[in-house]
């Protein structure tokens, strides 16, 4: 096997998950099955992009076509690398010390005003994540069960 072009075109998680549902469903509609690792491999990856600690699993879904393009207007003026805002998207990180381990010397290419926009410009289009009231209830609940109450 030979590699033509390789890393030719970058996906982000909400691309894949689309396209993997999307394929599901014209399967079932020409009712037809895929070889049994592909479904296997089809179902897990979708499961896992739907489970709680990814951006993909929160009720109304923030990701759509629309938001993508949003997105990469909101954040045009910083000039994000490509990889970057696929990093953005897939991992969505919602305060500095979680967009410092995305974007690349994030401190020596943006001031602090910045990287507060960043920020506020992924908050503005995607939301918060996780919602708000979600985070604090598992923290309240851990503290219950640190605490033997």
């Amino acid at each position: 096997m030979k590699i033509l072009e390789s890393q030719s075109a970058l996906l982000t998680n909400h691309e894949v998950y689309t396209f993997l549902q999307n394929q599901a469903r014209e399967y079932q509609e020409q009712k037809r099955r895929g070889p049994g690792n592909l479904e296997t491999l089809r179902r897990e990856l979708l499961q896992y992009l739907r489970s709680e600690e990814n951006p993909l699993s929160q009720e109304p879904p923030a990701y759509n076509d629309e938001s993508i393009a949003k997105l990469l207007e909101r954040l045009r003026p910083y000039e994000i690398q490509k990889g970057e805002m696929v990093m953005i998207m897939n991992l969505r990180p919602v305060n500095i010390p979680m967009l410092n381990a995305v974007l690349e010397d994030m401190e020596e290419r943006f001031t602090a005003e910045e990287q507060e926009d960043i920020a506020a410009g992924i908050e503005e289009v995607l939301g918060k994540f996780p919602p708000k009231g979600q985070g604090e209830e598992e923290g309240d609940a851990m503290q219950t069960t640190e605490n033997g109450s």
